[in-house]
């Protein structure tokens, strides 16, 4: 049976790393990604290409390299993300930005780089790590919760798209995971005469705290084995522990102002 190619973006650590280790260890062809290599010299868990997500022109050789060596990338998993909290109000816009170029703009170019070559295969798979956070406007993550529920949603659109060509996709919605995500994201400052200062500085801490305990992402990475290894995977998925989970049913069943009741509760605002 002919090994399948795997690409990750933002393999390099945190959960793109650990999918990435995870499917190489069951026979898979695996190329990571990172913005820059000079930064891992030592790396050798997979392969490494360097791309940034917000580059086109690294997306496009990265792709032809990965081409060149393989002859083909049978399946794209788009980790690569970045956090942002604060309150919106404070937030500056450029920040906003950067975050949407990232988490959403960046998996839409990297889908356009590869579709080309899946539909000459007649066959591709292309999964989103999108969040759980992104089905609910959260406090203080408002902006990520915005970025990750548009991919949820586009894929959605991409899925219809390409159905005729061979290709899937799907999401896949991690809940918090012990990474290094709080590190990496960008905090609006907590401003001592601001108006937020307090809620966002309780809510700040609650959501580390959060990530601080999270679980092992060797979960997300058995998720990932299992979706590619499904004949025709469902549109969205989740991966977590199970109150995180449990918290997307109650929002389908429950009156918008009780859910947002309990989200209050849960960040004690």
């Amino acid at each position: 049976m002919e090994r399948k190619v795997v690409l990750i973006t933002g393999g390099s650590s945190g959960i793109g790393k650990s999918i990435g280790i995870y499917l190489k260890s069951k026979g898979f062809i695996v190329y990571g990604t990172t913005r820059s290599l000079a930064k891992y010299p030592n790396f050798s868990e997979f392969n490494l290409l360097e791309l940034d997500v917000r580059n086109t022109a690294t997306i496009e050789k990265a792709i032809a390299t990965l081409i060149e060596k393989e002859g083909s990338v049978d399946v794209l998993v788009n980790n690569a993300g970045i956090g942002i909290t604060g309150p919106i109000e404070e937030t500056p816009h450029d920040e906003i930005l950067k975050t949407f170029e990232t988490n959403f703009h960046g998996p839409l170019h990297m889908a356009k780089a590869v579709l080309p070559y899946m539909r000459k295969q007649k066959a591709g798979l292309i999964i989103n790590i999108t969040s759980i956070a992104g089905y609910m406007g959260l406090p203080y993550r408002g902006i990520y919760s915005a970025s990750k529920g548009a991919l949820e949603i586009v894929t959605e659109a991409l899925r219809m798209e390409t159905k005729d060509f061979g290709v899937h996709f799907t999401n896949l919605a991690p809940g918090d995971f012990a990474t290094n995500i709080a590190s990496g994201r960008y905090h609006a400052p907590i401003v001592d005469n601001s108006p937020y200062k307090k809620p966002y500085a309780n809510t700040l801490k609650i959501m580390n705290d959060h990530v601080d305990s999270g679980q092992d992402p060797i979960k997300v990475a058995e998720k990932v084995f299992e979706i590619i290894n499904t004949k025709n995977p469902k549109v969205h998925y989740t991966v977590g522990e199970f109150l995180q989970q449990f918290s997307l049913f109650l929002k389908r069943i429950l009156p918008d102002k009780m859910y947002e009741k309990l989200l209050l509760n849960h960040y004690k605002l």
